[in-house]
């Protein structure tokens, strides 16, 4: 809970900061493993000297695809709904090590300043210790559709929260029928049971303590074409009536009603709304941008701090154009949005530039629409402006669109199979050996990759600190001489 209330006000900070100037937006990878959060936060300060905006992301698919007993599942909401505050623990487990590593080595130095009683060292260092940034950041956590109704959302939250969670987001998809945000057959919810949901995590997070929590509400109506269920509507141009003014009706009457019809009043006619074998209803085609606006608004007026609008490209128009209604009504309103690994990201931009260029009457005969993936464009004129309007994607969309934070779903579980497909094909090849040195060891060696050290990584230099502390010259310590990362003393 400390650490929840600690994140949870650098969030706060951090959306202030956005709005006042939106080059402050902020970032996140998706990790599906504290190892793999952890190396990424000892490479931001590596890098950047600070971990400021940059936060981590527990994805839902993640866990589903690899941390659940029953295997690797789809992201429909069947892996264990512990194993989501279990992976928030895990993180931020590995996390305080890395401080406890980091810090260890700090102290080693100063204990060094002191036995050679060199003062100026020792300032230097202490001021080190005094300023030190810890690896601790905040974590978006996926909760879902909150896995059942609104008790159980509630429940959940609070075991979230207590593994050190500052912001949860939640879906408005029907909890039983949970699609990916990527796949076809999304169903929603009216928007009196997804407030409920709202409702129940700021209720948790009031209960813990964390009245800074934030809840990021997202909305999958643009590409869910289905509801479970009509909401209930007790007056013409009430919530109730607004969700159901998009449903795909027929008129009918009563010489035409068939049995079990469903039927509703719209505009003083009795309609029929459509339904599917599944005994599912659908909505109207094209009605998903006013869908996902009346969502938004919704939320943020019902307890939503940010709101986070799956679309099916990466398109900054599409997002801009739903975000100025959302701002008409509510001028602060933010996002948080997701760069997916399901976009084709070069085929999505390079026909882009084409159509720009080309509604511009710019000469586009040197390019086939058809074959934009194609490596032959890959230095031509239209893959660079492609390839630059990746780069600055989000830049720009924080600008246009009012993203206020940037995520990539499911990075680390593609980089994994990349970096394990590379090794495989050079060390089970002709390159045997070599294929690991040279494409692992020898590059952590020389970029600096605090894993090349993995006995330190884990501890062992920890640990060696604390048996002297412990048991003075009588501790058998793992670093000695005949300890084989001496060979890495030089990195």
């Amino acid at each position: 809970l400390d650490i929840a209330r600690y994140t949870a006000k650098i969030m706060r900070q951090d959306m202030a900061a956005f709005d006042r100037d939106a080059a402050h937006y902020t970032q996140s990878l998706g990790c599906w493993h504290g190892f793999i959060g952890q190396q990424k936060l000892i490479a931001i300060k590596k890098h950047f000297g600070s971990t400021q905006g940059r936060y981590l992301y527990l994805s839902g698919w993640m866990i589903a695809a690899l941390r659940s007993d029953f295997g690797p599942l789809p992201d429909q909401s069947m892996h264990e709904k512990t194993s989501v505050p279990a992976l928030i623990e895990e993180l931020y487990t590995f996390l305080r090590q890395a401080d406890a590593r980091e810090l260890g080595m700090i102290f080693r130095d100063l204990d060094a300043a002191r036995a050679a009683g060199d003062e100026v060292r020792q300032r230097k260092v202490q001021q080190s210790i005094d300023n030190y940034q810890t690896h601790v950041v905040p974590i978006i956590a996926d909760i879902d559709a909150g896995f059942g109704n609104a008790e159980a959302t509630y429940l959940l939250a609070k075991k979230m929260i207590e593994a050190g969670a500052c912001a949860l987001q939640i879906e408005n998809q029907v909890s039983d029928e949970k699609q990916c945000g990527h796949q076809d057959g999304k169903v929603t919810v009216p928007h009196e049971d997804f407030i409920a949901k709202i409702r129940a995590i700021r209720y948790a997070f009031l209960e813990l303590g964390v009245e800074d929590g934030i809840i990021v509400a997202r909305t999958d109506s643009l590409g869910a074409g289905l509801t479970k269920q009509i909401a209930v509507s007790h007056k013409p141009g009430d919530i109730g009536d607004l969700y159901n003014s998009y449903l795909d009706c027929d008129e009918v009457d009563a010489a035409t009603s068939q049995n079990g019809d469903v039927i509703l009043v719209r505009d003083g006619k009795l309609m029929r709304p459509k339904r599917l074998p599944s005994n599912l209803f659908q909505f109207r085609p094209g009605t998903g941008a006013d869908r996902c606006v009346l969502d938004c608004i919704h939320a943020l007026q019902h307890g939503a701090d940010l709101l986070w609008i799956e679309t099916e490209k990466p398109h900054i128009e599409q997002i801009a154009g739903m975000v100025d209604r959302v701002r008409e009504v509510i001028p602060n309103a933010k996002l948080v949005y997701n760069n997916s690994p399901s976009f084709n990201w070069t085929l999505n931009f390079r026909q882009q530039v084409y159509d720009a260029w080309k509604e511009a009457g710019k000469d586009v005969a040197a390019y086939d629409r058809a074959k934009l993936m194609s490596v032959d464009y890959d230095t031509t004129e239209l893959g660079i402006e492609a390839d630059e309007r990746i780069r600055t994607f989000q830049r720009d969309a924080s600008q246009r669109a009012g993203i206020f934070h940037h995520l990539i779903t499911l990075p680390t579980y593609h980089t994994a199979a990349l970096s394990t497909d590379n090794l495989a094909k050079e060390y089970f090849g002709e390159q045997g050996m070599l294929g690991y040195v040279a494409n692992v060891q020898r590059k952590e060696i020389r970029e600096g990759i605090a894993c090349v050290k993995h006995q330190n990584m884990s501890g062992s230099d920890l640990g060696d600190d604390h048996k002297e502390y412990f048991s003075r010259e009588a501790a058998l310590k793992a670093g000695g001489a005949h300890n084989t990362m001496n060979q890495f003393a030089a990195v």
